[in-house]
């Protein structure tokens, strides 16, 4: 901490509240663990913060017959308890291995969204393959927007806004999501492969971790859509997925980028295999 730095912390209770600390500058506090790092990163902590987790709203997760609301503040721990619904196993999943135990019971859904430069985090392509609507309070209102618009935007969009809830139709068949950490990285993965499968039986696939930001695997999608035949067997589904990898591995102290992509052909084939253990597919 530098010296003679005035701090300022701010605990919501009210969404109204946050907004008007951060239209004074502060940043947002969800768990916290992705911002209690910054020192480590060389960035320097922020010198006015408003935590959410005193908004009853926000830490709620509502299941209903033909969609699920998650709230920005609800943690991995809490989401995996609630989240037992078919066709969302990936991103139950997602949430019941993310980092740690201990991590596991402080860090938000909403906190592993925004924390930028994290290319590690587990729950971005587990909800790129739910298709999920990301919702924000802005200064003027609330606005929603596709995941995948999020996660390419967030430095611009969360500039000026707070992730509220995250929106999911419930219109998934199965899901799985398959992560490689390696024992000598801790607790980041490698590579991320994120599978699910619509009530059309359309495969959606996402990768976290390989890239600096997770996104959709569109070209392997189109490929299994093609190859109808055999989209669902896990062997065949590798080999195409030799053939479709259009990612730039991003080298880093636990990975070089060449060894993040040449395990997505494995990961995927264990996808599959899961998808087809669910026993829905048929």
């Amino acid at each position: 901490m530098a010296p003679g730095v005035e701090r300022s912390f701010t605990a919501a209770s009210t969404l109204e509240e946050a907004m008007a600390a951060r239209r004074q500058g502060a940043a947002v506090l969800a768990g916290g663990t992705w911002m209690m790092r910054d020192p480590r990163r060389g960035v320097d902590l922020p010198e006015a913060v408003v935590a959410l987790h005193r908004i009853p709203a926000l830490s709620k997760v509502e299941i209903e017959p033909d969609h699920v609301v998650i709230g920005a503040a609800v943690t991995h721990a809490v989401l995996g308890r609630a989240l037992h619904a078919a066709g969302f196993e990936g991103l139950l999943t997602a949430a019941e291995n993310a980092a740690n135990p201990g991590i596991r019971r402080v860090a938000t859904v909403g906190g592993n969204l925004c924390a930028l430069d994290f290319a590690a985090a587990d729950l971005p392509p587990a909800l790129l393959v739910c298709e999920a609507t990301v919702e924000l309070e802005t200064f003027e209102g609330p606005k929603l927007i596709g995941i995948s618009d999020f996660l390419k935007d967030r430095h611009a969009l969360l500039a000026e806004a707070i992730v509220t809830r995250i929106h999911l139709r419930r219109d998934l068949v199965a899901s799985a999501h398959i992560r490689l950490p390696l024992r000598k990285a801790g607790d980041y993965p490698v590579a991320i492969v994120s599978l699910a499968v619509d009530k059309d039986k359309r495969c959606r696939i996402a990768v976290g971790s390989v890239e600096p930001v997770a996104r959709r695997w569109t070209a392997l999608e189109q490929a299994m859509a093609a190859d109808s035949a055999s989209a669902f067997d896990p062997e065949r589904t590798a080999g195409l997925a030799l053939e479709h990898n259009d990612f730039q591995g991003r080298d880093g102290k636990e990975a070089e980028g060449w060894y993040r992509r040449q395990v997505l052909a494995p990961l995927v084939k264990r996808g599959v295999a899961a998808l087809l253990k669910t026993g829905r597919l048929v």
